[in-house]
């Protein structure tokens, strides 16, 4: 899980393998796959940098940074 943070400031924990897609409207706005739409404050390059961590936690890529 990744820890998020919504416009009024509260955190959550989202699951990025049930991102559908992510977009800049200049919030950030995360679709998942349950069609949920969620803002956060955080960019979309921080929300990937957060994922390539995530998921080199987990052993799912190596040392390099291709997703």
């Amino acid at each position: 899980m990744i820890k998020l943070t919504r416009l009024n400031d509260t955190k959550l924990y989202i699951n990025p393998h049930q991102m559908e897609f992510m977009e800049s409207t200049p919030d950030t706005i995360i679709k998942m796959l349950s069609e949920r739409k969620i803002i956060v404050k955080e960019s979309c390059e921080e929300v990937l940098d957060l994922i390539i961590k995530y998921r080199k936690k987990i052993g799912l890529i190596g040392n390099d940074t291709t997703v």
